[in-house]
């Protein structure tokens, strides 16, 4: 099933795509700046990542947040520009050359049309990646894509916490051995990629454990997917 729509341009709810944002401003600074130099292990240099981390305001990811804990960046230090610089590359929206990172004709055309890239980048990172390795145990989430977008449409209407949505999945966690494995899995394989895709916000004070923060949709959930379970959500509801 094709499960995304392609939406205007100037639709205002792409703002809400941590990804789509990163990705158009690492093209733009692409284009603007001819290349962007790399390590010799090809990682972006510590000059771009600095840059990205004070631009692309990713939640929970900011520069404060991100310079709190290191003295200097590293792409590695940086888990969305690291995987932003792989969905490029393996895309054919940018590459590799002597030492640079340049963008090609492709990824130039896209920067000018933000609903394909959207449609090209961020639904490849949902549907294609195996999300399980950046879990802290390497699990898999037991289920599906179908599943787990049909059945959130209705769940994650009214929000929820990753052990509550975990437990409309696969039962309660009360008697389950190492419940922490399971969570983390599920939230590797499928609560932080559609966060990172701008399908969920998670909204938690600042102090508060990653597990106690609540899942909603965005308005990019509504506008963008069609589902199964659609005529589940009322129209006020998925508006």
């Amino acid at each position: 099933m094709d499960y995304f729509r392609t939406l205007d341009d100037n639709d205002p709810v792409l703002v809400h795509s941590p990804l789509l944002r990163a990705t158009r401003l690492t093209l733009q600074y692409t284009v603007d700046h001819g290349s962007i130099p790399l390590t010799p292990s090809k990682a972006f240099k510590r000059v771009f990542v600095h840059w990205a981390a004070e631009h692309f305001d990713w939640p929970d990811m900011g520069y404060d947040e991100l310079f709190s804990v290191n003295k200097v960046l590293n792409e590695y230090d940086f888990p969305p520009l690291e995987l932003l610089h792989f969905l490029l590359i393996e895309l054919k929206l940018g590459r590799h050359y002597k030492g640079q990172f340049k963008v090609t004709k492709r990824g130039a055309d896209l920067l000018t049309t933000p609903s394909q890239l959207l449609n090209t980048l961020v639904s490849f990172y949902l549907m294609n990646m195996d999300h399980s390795s950046y879990s802290r145990s390497g699990d898999h989430a037991v289920g599906n894509w179908d599943v787990w977008l049909n059945v959130l449409n209705v769940e994650a209407e009214n929000g929820g916490t990753e052990r509550e949505l975990y437990e409309v999945f696969y039962g309660k966690l009360d008697d389950v051995p190492m419940a922490w494995r399971a969570t983390s899995a599920f939230y590797a394989c499928v609560l932080r990629p559609l966060c990172w895709a701008g399908l969920l916000t998670a909204q938690h004070t600042q102090a508060a454990k990653r597990s106690e923060a609540a899942y909603f949709k965005t308005p990019l959930w509504a506008a963008w997917l069609q589902l199964d379970t659609d005529d589940s959500v009322s129209p006020a509801q998925r508006h």
